[in-house]
């Protein structure tokens, strides 16, 4: 077990380090291979050409692009100092980037918001798994029966329907219609039960179109497991169906839905920008819509970044669910 821990803890910091190549790539790298002006990228393209000049000598756009990568990828762990001439900004680590027009670090941003995505990403998927695994797997017991058909129509309708639709409606109607919920947002701090009213919407809205989703991978997943030889060995010895299935065919069944989870969690992490808008909830997705708008290119950076970590982070925990689940994928 600790041998394939240190191999996917080494993984990971390559990863990593791939990752930080990619999004500096994609930051610095393409646009000015494009002949776009990266500078005016970063301060606005109505500020006036000798602020634009101090952004590119701040960035150290005219560096070798190796001393580039390097000044980038140290600030993330140690900080970075953004001088020029007598003008010196200090970004603390971890550094994400530096907003120019605000004045202001990025990561003190993204910790401002980021509890409220992770509440909304941890709370869907509490329900989506809930909700959407036991369907799937009710659905595959009971093939071709009334409840697998309209479970099935349902989960179809989930995952068909725009996630602004079904947050618009719920909010219509159980929200402004009925008023069984108030769905104004409060801080966590301030009033759970608050905070509790205020994410119950989004979460039931989020969880309906990962939850249909689910409930058609299990379904399928459980439906070929449930065929295999090793099931049929398992009741010709006399193990009961409850047994069967949930010590036998559901351990199987949880490696994709465990796959599914890692990148569906991980980029939720990064900003559900659609639901964080529909409920005005003020988490990252809501603050990369507002840096689109304002056209403020190092919060979308540093949110990049953020997602690219999270989904990281959220595979890194799944390789280790696998060797807990099967420890067969302990010697892979």
């Amino acid at each position: 077990m600790l041998a394939y821990l240190l191999r996917r803890l080494f993984a990971a910091a390559v990863m990593l380090v791939v990752i930080v190549m990619v999004v500096f790539s994609i930051f610095f790298l393409i646009p000015k291979w494009a002949g776009v002006d990266i500078a005016t990228s970063f301060v606005g393209k109505q500020a006036d050409p000798a602020a634009v000049r101090a952004v590119a000598e701040k960035l150290g756009l005219d560096d070798p692009i190796y001393a580039q990568v390097w000044e980038f990828f140290k600030g993330i762990f140690v900080g970075r100092t953004y001088a020029a001439g007598g003008d010196v900004t200090n970004c603390a680590a971890p550094c994400f980037g530096y907003s120019f027009r605000s004045e202001q670090a990025i990561w003190p941003v993204l910790t401002d918001r980021f509890p409220v995505t992770l509440g909304l990403a941890l709370g869907a998927a509490v329900l989506w798994l809930l909700f959407g695994v036991a369907a799937g797997v009710l659905s595959a017991l009971k093939r071709g029966t009334l409840w697998d058909r309209g479970a099935m129509i349902v989960a179809l309708a989930g995952v068909s329907l725009p996630i602004y639709f079904t947050g618009m409606l719920s909010l219509a109607v159980f929200a402004f219609g009925l008023k069984w919920i108030n769905a104004e947002y409060v801080p966590l701090a301030d009033s759970f039960s608050g905070w509790l009213g205020g994410m119950i919407l989004p979460w039931i809205t989020l969880a309906f179109l990962y939850a249909a989703m689910y409930a058609r991978i299990t379904r399928a997943t459980m439906m070929e497991i449930l065929g295999e030889d090793y099931i049929r060995t398992a009741r010709a010895k006399g193990l009961t169906e409850q047994v069967v299935i949930r010590k036998h065919a559901m351990r199987s069944t949880m490696t994709p839905i465990l796959t599914m989870l890692g990148m569906d969690l991980g980029a939720l992490i990064g900003g559900a920008i659609l639901t964080e808008t529909t409920f005005s909830l003020p988490g990252l997705g809501q603050a990369v819509l507002n840096a689109i708008r304002n056209q403020d290119l190092p919060v979308i950076l540093g949110v990049t970044l953020i997602t690219s970590l999270a989904v990281l982070i959220a595979n890194l925990v799944v390789d280790v669910l696998y060797a807990v689940i099967d420890p067969r994928v302990r010697l892979a």
